[in-house]
């Protein structure tokens, strides 16, 4: 989808626009699969006392679960972005209310990245972004962090600003 073009300034290009890490979702699939294998087995299992409502109850405690476990995740994974442009790295997260935060590339005076096992197994991690600011920016769960951590460095301390090799 992308950033749409109107956010951008005159002369700016998007260099990369992604979503963290899809293993984000991993528990949230895990859950979905043991939430309906339950209600299945909970389905075929009742008692005939108490048909039908007692599978229209599992059915509603189910997809209430399944509500607030699964789609709110997923929605929240597919609506928090990073992009990262010639001029500033844009954050937008929420699902209904939207929040964003902008920081100028000319402000960071140091970009690094960390990711344990599970990260490098995964092929993301942590961009730490050093501003003036006394708190970092962590982006947690970036996908080819070590690629985005290069290009980002190529970005901030070139001697020729970013030139598009297209």
């Amino acid at each position: 989808m992308g950033l749409p073009r109107k956010h951008l300034g005159r002369d700016e290009v998007v260099i990369r626009h992604m979503h963290s890490h899809v293993k984000e979702l991993f528990l949230s699939g895990i859950l979905a699969i043991v939430l309906v294998a339950a209600v299945v087995v909970a389905i075929i299992f009742m008692p005939e006392s108490v048909q039908p409502w007692g599978t229209y109850a599992v059915i509603a405690l189910a997809v209430v679960l399944a509500v607030w476990k699964v789609i709110v995740p997923w929605l929240r994974w597919l609506t928090d972005t990073y992009t990262i442009t010639s001029r500033r790295i844009i954050t937008r997260t929420g699902i209904i209310a939207k929040n964003g935060h902008d920081i100028p590339l000319a402000r960071i005076s140091n970009v690094a990245y960390e990711h344990d096992l599970i990260d490098r197994i995964f092929g993301c991690g942590t961009l730490i972004l050093e501003t003036s600011a006394d708190n970092p920016l962590r982006l947690h769960d970036i996908p080819k962090v070590e690629e985005v951590h290069v290009e980002l460095t190529e970005l901030l301390f070139s001697s020729e600003g970013y030139r598009r090799d297209d």
